[in-house]
């Protein structure tokens, strides 16, 4: 005899599949435009080329976009590793009354609409003289990416014995080599993740990046953004075949990392 059907269990499925359509619906009609031989979009594509592929790389237009956005992902990962790591750190071990304060600074990025915190970033800047230059960039990148970073981080500090810590302390070493030896390698594999994470938020940001652009130096959505609105062609689908798969080796690769991180911690758990 078949067990009862559960109606909250079927409205959940439904309600997951439905937003795994609708998150996925796009990236399948946008894909396949990538690959049509027409020189506008056209759904389903007509033929199949991969010449838009061949025009990406061969614009110096496109790779001087692309190599901007690159350095300014590689920045925003290292900083917000680094401080990340450092306030995560202080949030768990030592925020005091001040931890219920710091986790809503964290939270706001997430809370706040991204246009809004763009017009205010946008504003600061061009009174600061960093509007349109690297460090505004990855400021800006950093204020996005920095909750993921340390959700991930603490992710990892949270399973550490901070025993180990006063142990190596006992033993002669200050707070600083305590973390640098005991507590780092067991979180490095998490700060890792993190900071990939915050490369391809910051790989893939629009609407900050479209407050922040200047004339000359423009990440690739910037570009992708006036090629939308001057020359449409497949060459934007093209770049979302590419960050789509940009996107889904640093997501593998961050599940790698984690799993490295779960096997590491897992023969302590069975001590």
């Amino acid at each position: 005899m078949n067990a009862a059907v559960n109606p909250r269990k079927l409205l959940l499925n439904a309600y997951v599949y439905a937003v795994l359509f609708f998150v996925l619906a796009p990236i399948v009609i946008i894909l396949p435009m990538a690959f049509s031989t027409t020189d506008y979009l056209t759904f389903p594509p007509v033929g199949f080329t991969t010449s838009w592929f061949g025009e990406f790389f061969g614009s110096s237009r496109w790779m001087g976009a692309t190599a901007f956005s690159f350095k300014i992902a590689l920045l925003t990962s290292l900083t917000t590793a680094v401080i990340g790591t450092m306030s995560t750190y202080a949030l768990m071990r030592g925020a005091g009354s001040l931890g219920t304060l710091f986790q809503g600074l964290l939270i706001a990025p997430i809370v706040v609409p991204h246009i809004a915190l763009a017009v205010a970033l946008y504003l600061f800047f061009r009174q600061t003289g960093l509007s349109s230059t690297v460090t505004g960039y990855v400021l800006a990148h950093s204020v996005i990416a920095m909750p993921f970073v340390v959700f991930t981080i603490a992710a990892a500090l949270s399973s550490v014995d901070p025993t180990l810590e006063d142990a190596a302390i006992s033993c002669g070493a200050s707070r600083f080599a305590a973390f640098r030896l005991v507590t780092l390698p067991l979180i490095l594999p998490n700060v890792l993740s993190g900071a990939l994470f915050a490369f391809i938020l910051s790989f893939d940001e629009p609407v900050i990046t479209f407050f922040l652009a200047g004339i000359r130096d423009k990440t690739l959505p910037r570009m992708m953004f006036d090629d939308i609105e001057q020359n449409l062609t497949p060459v934007i689908p093209a770049i979302a075949v590419l960050l789509t798969v940009i996107s889904i080796f640093v997501l593998l690769a961050a599940a790698l990392l984690r799993r490295v991180a779960e096997t590491r911690s897992s023969p302590s758990d069975a001590d």
